[in-house]
């Protein structure tokens, strides 16, 4: 079951100047370390006895430390491919930009048991493009695993087999996510202000 975070589980907000220094996490390190490893028990526990290791597409760059710390806490064979994924640019919302895809898969994934892995499912666009291209190239199973799930932005329907948090409509930071390419070393997620 994913967490879901309201407005009052909102601590505080960083301060874009001292990252480090200010502000409260609005979701602690140690709280992200135990959500992922019971995702990857439950993903182990889907995917038990699957013939081939799973496969990972990871949706770069944002999905990056939630899916190496995921693929650590699997207990089944796993491999890793990358797809990148760009809307954001240097702002906080996707919203009208264009979506950018490149570098897509480069294994074969045809009979394979797929799972997508992305940092935070905010419109659902980029989500299910990567889908839509995944599914073309014949999986045996084609999953989705979201650290975060901001269901107020979403124009797409996307369905996450797998979510850690669902968080309200702010812009968030840290454990992998950015702004302008900043902030990505942070290893809990602040609420940008």
């Amino acid at each position: 079951m994913p967490e879901v975070l309201t407005a009052e589980h909102q601590p505080g907000n960083l301060k874009t100047a001292a990252p480090r220094s200010t502000g409260t996490p609005l979701i602690g390190a140690h709280r992200i370390s135990r959500r992922v490893h019971r995702l990857g028990r439950e993903i182990s526990s889907t995917y038990e006895g699957i013939d081939t290791p799973l496969v990972l597409v990871v949706i770069l760059k944002g999905a990056t430390v939630f899916a190496a710390d995921l693929m650590r806490s699997l207990t089944i064979p796993a491999e890793l491919e990358f797809v990148r994924a760009a809307s954001y640019g240097a702002g906080t919302s996707s919203q009208g930009r264009p979506l950018r895809l490149a570098g897509m898969v480069e294994g074969t994934l045809v009979d394979r048991h797929v799972l997508l892995v992305e940092d935070i499912v905010d419109s659902g666009r980029t989500a299910d493009a990567v889908r839509k291209r995944v599914s073309k190239l014949k999986p045996a199973s084609l999953r989705l695993a979201a650290l975060l799930d901001r269901p107020a932005r979403r124009t797409v329907e996307v369905h996450i087999d797998f979510r850690g948090f669902t968080i309200p409509d702010r812009f968030v930071i840290g454990y992998g996510l950015d702004y302008a390419g900043l902030y990505r070393e942070l290893p809990a997620i602040y609420s940008l202000s």
